[in-house]
């Protein structure tokens, strides 16, 4: 598999300048907030969606001194909602570290992360960039959307595909989109351009989401939670919506009735993980991933030859291939 650090070549200089312009973007007065901050520093993940917009920008033609900055602003914006998804996940670890809402409580973890969101806002807002400004407000209206919408989903069993999706849609792929958007917009591209750099960053965020989504159905090491998190939480993901969907009704009352009556139990979960390995689940999931993952590649190849186009390419196959 593709290392990562080959991937971001192309933008090494820049990716570098935008690491260090994130690790100095988050300052307060406040003893409680920096210490957090420290934390929140220590337990960097992979970054990708910094590096997705750097090497958009690049692709369309040029990366801008707007493209690293507007990178932090999105690093700062996911590091918000991932110290919030934690809250309401009662998440106690993230990246093999203590999460802020184990460190502290719900209330400074909440703060911690409605201070980094206020911050990005304001930074954005003095970029003077209307347009992008206007994106990443939409952008936060659609993941707050998102996780409602998840939440109504889990105290409603909804057991549908399209409610999943359209969940995955706000969620996740609106934050790739963005992404590749406002790289498209930091390298002057016209709209049709950004339209279609758009489209192959929501692409890839359903790729994304359908794998972690696909990691909940084993006991990896890697990624830091046992099989079944998101069936504990109520979350029924597309490897167990394909399962139930494909399998006669006589055959899933006992699984149903778990899901309707909320029995969570350990040995209920691992019953409904194994249903849906064995009814196909993880498989056509993986071919939908597949599917998205082979629409975006069709729209990357229309770019200009370039060493950050093969980037974008070989981004596409590390998000699918990946193991946490």
């Amino acid at each position: 598999m593709m290392e990562k650090h080959q991937i971001e070549k192309p933008v090494a200089e820049l990716f570098e300048r935008f690491q260090q312009a994130f690790a100095q973007s988050l300052q307060s007065d406040i003893r409680t907030i920096n210490s957090a901050i420290e934390k929140i520093h220590l337990a960097n993940g992979k970054q990708i969606r910094p590096l997705l917009l750097l090497l958009t920008a690049k692709a369309c033609g040029q990366a801008t001194p707007f493209s690293v900055e507007f990178a932090v602003l999105i690093e700062m914006l996911h590091t918000a909602s991932i110290i919030h998804d934690d809250v309401i996940d009662e998440t106690k670890q993230r990246r093999g570290f203590p999460s802020i809402n184990a460190i502290y409580d719900n209330r400074i973890a909440v703060l911690v992360g409605d201070f980094i969101l206020s911050d990005t806002l304001a930074r954005a807002n003095r970029t003077g960039e209307n347009q992008i400004v206007a994106i990443i407000a939409n952008l936060c209206r659609e993941m707050v959307e998102g996780e409602i919408k998840q939440m109504e989903n889990s105290e409603e069993i909804v057991l549908s595909e399209k409610e999943y999706l359209a969940t995955l849609e706000k969620k996740t792929a609106a934050l790739l989109a963005a992404c590749t958007e406002i790289g498209a917009i930091t390298a002057g591209v016209g709209c049709e351009f950004q339209a279609k750099c758009k489209q192959f960053g929501r692409l890839l965020g359903c790729c994304f989401q359908i794998k972690d989504d696909i990691f909940d159905y084993f006991d990896n090491q890697h990624i830091g939670k046992p099989s079944g998190n998101d069936i504990r939480e109520g979350k029924i993901t597309l490897p167990l919506l394909y399962a139930l969907g494909s399998t006669p009704e006589i055959e899933k009352v006992n699984y149903m009735n778990i899901l309707q009556n909320r029995q969570f139990t350990p040995e209920n979960i691992t019953a409904l993980v194994e249903f849906a390995k064995a009814k196909g689940g993880i498989e056509y999931a993986t071919s939908c991933m597949m599917e998205y993952k082979n629409k975006a590649i069709e729209i990357i190849e229309t770019f200009p030859s370039s060493e950050a186009k093969n980037s974008l390419l070989l981004l596409a196959d590390y998000l699918v291939n990946r193991v946490k």
